[in-house]
């Protein structure tokens, strides 16, 4: 797999493109992050409200459970207790609610505030990266002889504008169809460095066949 350009100055952008997008998605991850443990402090007074009154609620009972034992009046004496734990029970679960809430609303921030930013630019960025390293890779595999450079220069004689042509020959495809060297060579370089290559290093310059 060919993830980077022959050309220095090419491969320097996409090294460099690469590099920005992990510095985005590390940025956008430790905002995100940010944002969630600051939302979840919130749920700190719902928490510590459920604590209180849970253990309310619980000393409550248990004074409750004391004067019950009384005789005659014991029932009677701990019904308030018991109202009152019931109470107490009621806004531990509330607290309990309250921040349980607090913490779903912080972690769908957090989510939010990290992968809206990172999915946008991973939309615009991966699709050309994948486009660049399919064709490069593809293409790669083609370039490994001289002959090879027939292929791409019948692709840039489909591909190239007219004027890019016009600088390699007045008749480039007559010079492609008579096998010239050095118009294929040309040819092949133009349509190659639209995918990231550069022409095999070989000896000599022999014409390709189709």
């Amino acid at each position: 797999m060919k993830l980077y350009a022959d050309s220095p100055a090419r491969r320097t952008r996409q090294v460099v493109a690469d590099l920005v997008l992990v510095a985005w998605l590390v940025l956008w991850v430790w905002a995100g992050n940010a944002v969630h443990d600051a939302t979840v402090e919130l749920a700190g007074p719902g928490r510590q409200t459920e604590s209180a009154a849970t253990s309310m609620a619980e000393q409550l009972r248990d004074a409750g459970e004391r004067l019950g034992g009384a005789p005659l009046v014991g029932d009677e004496l701990a019904v308030p207790f018991d109202k009152a734990a019931d109470a107490s029970n009621g806004l531990a679960s509330a607290g309990r609610d309250t921040a349980d809430a607090v913490e779903r609303l912080a972690l769908l921030l957090g989510l939010a505030v990290a992968l809206i930013p990172i999915l946008v630019v991973c939309a615009l960025h991966l699709p050309a990266r994948w486009r660049f390293v399919r064709e490069a890779t593809a293409g790669a595999r083609f370039i490994d002889a001289q002959d090879d450079l027939d292929l791409f220069a019948l692709r840039a004689l489909a591909h190239q504008p007219m004027h890019v042509l016009a600088r390699v020959s007045d008749d480039p495809a007559g010079a492609w169809r008579a096998r010239d060297p050095e118009v294929v060579r040309a040819l092949a370089a133009l349509e190659l460095a639209d995918v990231g290559l550069r022409p095999p290093e070989l000896p000599g310059t022999v014409g390709g066949s189709a």
